[in-house]
């Protein structure tokens, strides 16, 4: 009998145990303030034009030291221009973070896969930050956020404009009051979708609302200060092949409380179009360019008929969340913004799918509020050079 208590003893605490050396890692990161070491988790265009790039402009906190790919070339070729270490595949994925060589993941891979691999790094006691749509259900959003708690990791969804100049000033401009009260905001994102491209795949949570119009839903949140509570919508195929399996075009009405609106439209099959204007009482604002990352952004604030425009310059909007995470890791912060920023919008998503099957407008439930970004959050970095693409190309149609 005694033998077998013993024997027992270790195997029900080989849990607890495993956790308190998580425990012990994570807050030997914090106490040494080291900077945190990241993998990047896939290596397509995103990954290549921006992500890679702008750990230059983070190495005061943040470090690249691992790569994750299916592709051989991609990891021979991006590991040596970049002098990154560790170069994994997929299948090495769960060894590599086991291993203590790797304190958070930057997920870019499809957005179908951002659940299973940021589950998988939060498991392991990785943190875990995770380009947008946090996921493509709901359900996936919420087992995200509920996993990374569980394990005491932190979650990010990659909001790269909660850092940025101009949308911060556009929330400062917004909340002072300077345009009256805000009534209604419209938008447009849209490009060309090239033949072939995973964003055409519905498999890999493919589709205009999840690549483009989650942008626009944010935006409106981010400066209404609140979250929808009704919406309606309408989806276009029309009759171009590229759209077999995703909508060409989405359009969206969303109510938010005191009666506010907000309308936008996202496609794949226009030319390129980028801008959103929010209008209140006295005034309105509008950014052209305000969602890109590559170009700079042109704002136009009019206020009892006088109009000012100004140009913010293009900056490195990657680096910026690379710096902030780090900080959150490093300081035992909740980041902002969160994973439950990122459900925010895919329950939106989900309703607006909704809507446009059934026909009808769909009343949303309460939903948490998070504060959004403020200007506090603004972090500056020089623009970074577009590098030269391993085998990966753009998601627009030239």
């Amino acid at each position: 009998m005694i033998k077998r208590q013993a024997d027992q003893k270790p195997e029900r605490n080989r849990p607890q145990r495993a956790k308190r050396f998580l425990s012990a890692r994570k807050n030997s990161i914090r106490q040494k303030k080291k900077t945190v070491r990241y993998a990047v988790v896939g290596l397509g265009h995103i990954a290549q034009v921006a992500v890679l790039p702008a750990f230059k402009n983070a190495a005061n906190n943040s470090e690249l030291v691992a790569l994750v790919s299916g592709d051989r070339i991609k990891l021979n070729e991006l590991g040596r221009r970049y002098r990154v270490p560790i170069q994994a595949s997929y299948k090495e994925y769960d060894s590599l973070l086991q291993s203590g060589k790797i304190d958070a993941v930057y997920i870019a891979e499809p957005n179908s896969l951002h659940s299973d691999f940021a589950i998988r790094a939060a498991k392991a006691g990785i943190h875990v930050l995770c380009e947008k749509p946090l996921a493509v259900t709901e359900a996936e959003c919420r087992r995200m956020i509920a996993v990374c708690k569980q394990e005491g990791v932190k979650l990010m969804t990659a909001y790269r404009l909660h850092f940025e100049k101009s949308n911060l000033e556009a929330v400062r401009l917004i909340k002072s009051g300077k345009i009256g009260k805000p009534r209604f905001f419209n938008s447009v994102f849209s490009m060309q979708a090239r033949s072939g491209n995973i964003r055409l795949q519905k498999k890999l949570g493919g589709g205009p609302l999840f690549d483009l119009g989650v942008y626009c839903i944010n935006a409106a949140r981010y400066l209404f200060r609140t979250e929808p509570v009704e919406v309606a919508a309408m989806t276009a195929n029309g009759s171009d092949n590229r759209f077999r399996e995703v909508e060409e075009m989405a359009g969206v009405l969303l109510r938010f409380p005191k009666d506010c609106l907000a309308s936008f439209v996202c496609s794949f099959g226009a030319a390129d179009g980028d801008e959103f204007q929010i209008l209140g009482t006295n005034g309105s604002l509008r950014l052209k360019n305000g969602y890109e990352y590559q170009m700079p952004v042109e704002m136009t604030l009019t206020v009892d008929g006088k109009t000012q425009t100004r140009t913010f310059e293009k900056r490195d909007q990657f680096a910026p969340e690379l710096l902030y995470f780090s900080k959150c890791i490093l300081e035992n912060k909740n980041p902002e913004p969160s994973g439950l920023e990122g459900l925010n919008d895919i329950r939106v998503i989900e309703a607006i799918f909704k809507s446009a099957k059934s026909g009808s407008a769909v009343k949303l439930p309460p939903a948490q509020q998070k504060s959004g970004p403020t200007k506090r959050q603004e972090i500056k970095r020089a623009s970074v050079d577009e590098p030269e693409l391993v085998r990966a190309q753009s998601g627009s149609r030239d």
